[in-house]
């Protein structure tokens, strides 16, 4: 049977969410690696004054990094739990899962490179 809406049941799925979000950067160490990336990209962000619509990119590219690591997280933590032992199958769908985080991340280093290299050359340019 079905709950009905309740405000409480709602602050609890986010101290939940807040909750794996936090499991995910203690156990993954390229967590440790998007975070820095996402701070670093911010700060560039904010001294080059990147336009509204590169911020729109850049956080979309930013949540597509995050999702697909929680995601590839997540899948780790249940394939682990199905079978402790290794699996061929198992360690195929952990390097397809791993795989989606590295097309995230190439896709927004794409994204990075289109909006920040012409202003870093544009710096080097007037520098000379």
């Amino acid at each position: 049977m079905k709950r009905p809406f309740e405000f409480t049941g709602r602050i609890r799925s986010f101290k939940h969410a807040f909750h794996g979000i936090g499991t995910m950067l203690v156990s993954q160490h390229n967590a440790w690696v998007h975070a820095v990336a996402t701070v670093a990209v911010c700060i560039t962000g904010f001294a080059f004054g990147i336009t509204k619509t590169e911020w729109c990119m850049v956080v979309l590219a930013i949540m597509a990094v995050w999702t697909a690591e929680a995601l590839n997280t997540a899948f780790e933590f249940l394939a682990d739990v199905t079978t402790p032992e290794f699996h061929p199958l198992v360690k195929k769908s952990k390097d397809v899962a791993a795989g989606a985080v590295l097309l995230a991340a190439i896709g927004s280093m794409v994204i990075g490179v289109l909006i920040f290299v012409p202003r870093v050359l544009s710096l080097i340019k007037g520098g000379r």
